[in-house]
C-alpha cells in the first residue's frame, strides 16, 4: 500500500469522475474530520514557506474522487494520499515524502525510513485506525489563514 499508486503521471486527468483542479503543486488528501490530520494540515501550512502544498479533505468532492481513482476507500481510516507531479503515494510513504519536501523539522519524518516498510505501514495503520482517539476537528473550520489559503474542495 505504501508504494507508488500509479506509474502514469496525471492519470486522474483522464478520469471523468475527478473534477478538474489546479494540480500544479503538491497536494495532501486527508481526513478533514480527524484532529490528528488537522494538526498535520496546520503543520504543513506552517512549514511550507514556499506555499507549494495544498490540502484537500477526503470528504470534499475532489478528495473523494481522487482517492477512488487510486482504488482507495474514502471512508477507510488508512486513506491518505500525496500527489506530486501527477504521481500518488499513500500511507506512511505519503507522510515521509511530505515531511521530506517540507524540509526543516518536517524532514524528521524521513527518519522513519530506517524501519522496514512493513513495520512503517503497520504503525501507520495502527495510528490511522485509532485517529479519532485524538479527537475530531474540522480542517475547513480552522481560523488559520495560512491553512485556509491552501484548502481545496
Amino acid at each position: 500500500m505504501a508504494e507508488l499508486l500509479t506509474k502514469r503521471a496525471y492519470s486522474y486527468r483522464e478520469d471523468p469522475a475527478v473534477p478538474a483542479f489546479d494540480d500544479s503543486g503538491r497536494i495532501a488528501v486527508m481526513d478533514g474530520d480527524c484532529a490528528l490530520c488537522s494538526w498535520g494540515a496546520k503543520k504543513i501550512a506552517r512549514l511550507d514557506k514556499g506555499e507549494t502544498f495544498r490540502i484537500c479533505p477526503v470528504q470534499s468532492t475532489t478528495g473523494d474522487a481522487l482517492v477512488r481513482h487510486y482504488g482507495l476507500d474514502p471512508t477507510a481510516p488508512e486513506t491518505w494520499l500525496f500527489l506530486e507531479n501527477g504521481l500518488a503515494w499513500s500511507g506512511m510513504e505519503a507522510i515521509i515524502r511530505i515531511g521530506g519536501r517540507l524540509g526543516g523539522v518536517g524532514k524528521l519524518a524521513t527518519l522513519l525510513r530506517v524501519f522496514p516498510r512493513g513495520f512503517r505501514e503497520w504503525l501507520y495503520r495502527l495510528i490511522a485506525r485509532n485517529r479519532y482517539r485524538f479527537g475530531k476537528s474540522d480542517i475547513c473550520a480552522t481560523p488559520d489563514e495560512a491553512l485556509r489559503r491552501r484548502l481545496m474542495t
